[in-house]
Formats: C-alpha cells, structure tokens, sequence
C-alpha cells in the first residue's frame, strides 16, 4: 500500500509542525501533502524548509472540503488519509490504516485530547440505510473509494463534509471500518485552543442546520425521516437555548436571533439539496466535487 497523508492547515503552523513531526517518526514512508490556506503565519516558510513534506498546495478558499479536495488531487499514493494539523498520530497508526483498508473502503479510528476521546465510532440508520460517522480529520481511504464511489468532498458544504460523505458511502454500499490503533491525539499545548478557522463550526446555527437539512435532502430525499431528524436537532438546541435564557446565561434576543437562523438554515439546505439530489442522480450524490471543472490551487511546491 503506498499511502499519501493529506494534511489541511490554516493559521496553524506551531501545531502543524508537531502533527508533520509524528508523521516523520511513525509514517516515514508515507506521502505527506500540506494543503495551506490562506494563512498569514508564516506557515508556508516553515513548510518550505522540511524535506519531509512531498508537496505543498496553496489555496485561496477557507472551506475545509476545497482544502481536502484540493489535497486529494495531489495525492499519488493508492490509499488516502485526511489528518488535521492540530492531530498527532500515534503508535501503530499506520498498521491500523493498512489492516482497515484491507477490509473496507474506508477507515477511521479515535481522536483523543488527553484520555477523553471515542471508544467506538457513531452510527445510525436512517431510510434502511447504516451509516457509520467518521471524523474528517483521521480518516482514511482507497483512493478509488475516495475518488470515484464519492468523487471527493461537497464543496457546497462549510460544515459537515465528513458526515455528508459518511452518508454517500453507506448508500453506495460501502463500509468504514473501525481501528483502535488509528489513535490521533490533539494537543493544545500552545494554548490556541483547537483548530483554526477553517469556516463555520456547529455553533454557527444557521451554517449548522443548513449543513444538516442540505445533506439529509440531498442524500435522502424529501422523506418523512429528514424532516423528523432535523426538527428533532433544532427542538433540542431550541430546549438548550430555552434553559440557558431562564438561567440568565442568554438573553431572550439571542434565543429569538438562534431560532431565526435555524430556520433559515433549514429552509436554504433543504431547497438546495433537493437541487444538488436532481442534479447528481447517481450513488455519489455529489455536485460539487472532484470533477467539477475549478482551479482550488494558487500555487503547488512539489518535490516528488
């Protein structure tokens, strides 16, 4: 198995070197594909100078799916994996992708922050169809899986490219696997916190419910099961919000501004996933991805 490690980053750099460091000690021979930007860092420098980064692909666009796509293009090797720059892996890291891909199409294992992480993966099933949840920064795939059953990452998508892609691969009939030994831990021992910005995370109401509604129309259709999960997850953050208001944590306006942008973020991803579900009436349910005709990199740095 030649396998190329595709590693997203942006404004990262100090956690990006100890994520390109663990890939040296326990993947050396491992492809390594740095996807940047558009940082303002000094990340790309510091890329530059190690002879253990392959190839370096510059971007203009924030979203993480264009970064990821944009990586996968690059990528040569006959299996793929996703790694964020805040994640470091760990011992046994790529047996466990080897073993993983040598089951299914797909593998994923947990993301650990001290002795907190998962200890199995999520699934769900949804229209008949089981679903199995992967964390889009530790993932790993057969090229072929990744590039013709998926055609990539939505790039219509902010927020939520892991799952929509979780979605398509269980309605094409492939599997993720699980592997305990594809551990990633992620350090903060710069006090940054997390990850950079690379577009709107789940607090972001209206980004978040457009993600859902848009991939669950897209995937599924309009059935009865799309509407009923995605009032449920806008009911459930609507009772959260409720309890944060009556214990003085949030003003009503801010509930009122919250329930607005669910709304809207339902009603906008659900007429465009209908829209992306007629325009892609294939198994991989995807728009907006590999093989639409667009330039993601400004600049490619390859040493290969």
């Amino acid at each position: 198995m030649d396998l190329s490690v595709v590693v997203p980053t942006l404004n990262g750099r100090d956690r990006l070197t100890a994520s390109l460091d663990s890939l040296a000690a326990r993947a050396p021979d491992a492809e390594v594909v740095v996807v940047n930007g558009p940082s303002a860092d000094g990340t790309t420098g510091m890329v530059r100078e190690r002879a253990d980064v392959d190839v370096l692909v510059e971007v203009a666009d924030r979203c993480i799916n264009v970064a990821r796509n944009a990586g996968v293009v690059a990528a040569s090797g006959d299996a793929i994996a996703l790694l964020g720059f805040d994640l470091r892996i760990t011992e046994g890291w790529i047996d466990a992708v080897r073993d993983g891909l040598a089951a299914a199409g797909a593998v994923t294992g947990p993301v650990r922050r001290g002795d907190e992480g998962d200890d199995a993966p999520e699934r769900r099933r949804i229209a008949g169809r089981d679903v199995t949840y992967f964390d889009g920064d530790n993932v790993a795939f057969r090229a072929a899986t990744l590039r013709e059953t998926l055609d990539g990452f939505d790039e219509y998508l902010r927020t939520g490219g892991a799952r929509d892609a979780a979605h398509r691969i269980a309605g094409a009939g492939g599997e993720v696997a699980w592997r305990d030994g594809m551990a990633a831990t992620r350090g903060d021992d710069d006090g940054s916190g997390g990850p950079g910005p690379h577009g709107p995370d789940e607090q972001n109401r209206r980004w978040k419910y457009r993600s859902l509604s848009y991939r669950l129309a897209k995937n599924y259709g309009p059935r009865p099961t799309v509407a009923r999960r995605t009032l449920s997850h806008a009911f459930g953050d609507a009772a959260a919000a409720a309890r944060a208001v009556l214990g003085g944590e949030a003003s009503p306006s801010a509930w009122f501004g919250n329930g607005r942008d669910v709304i809207a973020g339902i009603a906008r991803g659900g007429a465009d996933g209908l829209v992306a579900r007629a325009s892609d009436r294939s198994d991989t349910r995807n728009p907006y991805g590999l093989s639409i005709e667009t330039e993601r990199a400004v600049a490619t740095y390859d040493r290969r």
